[in-house]
């Protein structure tokens, strides 16, 4: 497993190169960027077939620094000056565990009190320069595929606050004992609570200037699927935890072609030293796990990418409204309840049925694909009825 980038590299290009980023941060950013660009194909496509429009907004300028901005430039000032130059004050234990650092609590205080006075100071001198002595109004036109910037940072930030959520709900026993540990564990995201905060944010954004929530649904389905497959190689390559069950089974003949690590894997090396120590190897990574299991992620990863290539290819085609979403949730939706049954997760039981909180979310996605499809159809092909 390689859970840095510079630990890929080194695999790749048989060259030591020390560079600490995590890969599954790496390849979580990379999915994105990569939705970013699906996302602005498919608004731009929207709006050229007529069905979003662009928009106007009124901006002010010649107006003095609000106590607004510059509390919201010191805040952004300090976060940065408090993790990442804070990063480089405390550089062993970052390179130690970047995402453990980043995601504690610890950090160079003094460095984030001077970056956002820095911040807050810069916002007041530029719009002290720009200061009218009667502030005026101008209307611009603004394109749907503008708001990406904003849609991929709300999105990123509330989807953050949903996986953790989903992830402390996952593990109420220990949130109650100790939900500040469970809050700021640098492992432990619930992908469909990120899913669903994220989704109702860029849902709301589009919303909020005058888009329809079938289509903006349409627009997002092949990137969030795309997003989740990249990620999931991220999985994969860190051995981020986020696999199946042991697998003892004897691969079948019929897929002898298949590599070995496809079938059953013990993640050598894996990013949260799950297993046993590894012979010969010192510091850390030097984990592996005591039996093979299935490597879910990249069963998911083949799946997803295969399955958002689908989307991509027929997405002109599909052109009543809803039925891309409809696609997505059936596809997403089988497949995430379907490989729930081979990977390790935390049970509820309920009525004497036992089933994992994305098995549930996951089938109640599929069944509302089925539905949703089902009304379309209805719709769409019911015979013309006379009046009376």
């Amino acid at each position: 497993m390689f859970p840095t980038i510079g630990h890929l590299f080194e695999y790749v290009f048989n060259t030591r190169f020390s560079f600490p980023i995590q890969t599954l941060g790496f390849f979580v950013a990379l999915s994105f960027l990569l939705a970013y660009v699906v996302f602005t194909s498919e608004f731009k496509r929207y709006e050229a077939n007529g069905k979003i429009h662009a928009f106007k907004r009124t901006l002010v300028f010649g107006k003095p620094a609000s106590v607004l901005d510059i509390l919201a430039n010191f805040l952004l000032g300090f976060i940065l000056g408090f993790k990442f130059l804070g990063a480089i004050f405390n550089y062993q234990s970052f390179v130690a565990d970047p995402r453990r650092y980043l995601l504690s609590i610890h950090g160079s205080t003094i460095a984030g009190l001077l970056a956002g006075t820095a911040f807050a100071v810069w916002v007041y001198l530029d719009k002290k320069r720009d200061q009218l002595q009667k502030s005026t109004m101008i209307e611009e036109t603004r394109h749907p595929y503008q708001l990406m910037g904003l849609i991929v940072f709300s999105v990123g930030f509330f989807g953050f606050i949903g996986a953790k959520l989903f992830d402390a709900a996952e593990h109420i026993a220990q949130f109650r004992y100790n939900p500040l540990a469970v809050l700021f564990s640098s492992n432990g995201f619930a992908y469909y609570g990120g899913l669903i905060f994220g989704a109702l944010t860029y849902l709301y954004i589009g919303y909020r200037h005058g888009m329809k929530q079938v289509h903006l649904a349409d627009i997002g389905s092949p990137g969030m699927m795309l997003a989740y497959g990249i990620g999931r190689i991220g999985c994969q390559l860190a051995g981020d935890g986020d696999w199946g069950i042991i697998n003892m089974r004897v691969k079948p003949q019929w897929l002898n072609w298949l590599p070995n690590w496809m079938w059953s894997f013990k993640y050598p090396h894996n990013a949260i030293n799950a297993g046993i120590p590894i012979p010969s190897c010192n510091g850390n990574y030097c984990n592996q796990l005591v039996k093979g299991v299935y490597p879910t992620p990249f069963y998911e990863a083949t799946l997803c990418i295969g399955m958002f290539l689908l989307m991509w290819t027929f997405r002109k085609k599909i052109k009543v409204p809803g039925l891309m979403f409809c696609i997505y949730l059936i596809l997403n939706g089988g497949e995430r309840f379907l490989i729930e049954h081979i990977r390790i997760n935390f049970n509820y039981s309920y009525l004497g049925i036992t089933f994992t909180q994305a098995e549930l979310i996951g089938g109640l996605m599929l069944l509302g694909g089925v539905v949703g499809i089902a009304i379309i159809a209805y719709k769409r092909f019911r015979p013309y009825r006379q009046p009376v």
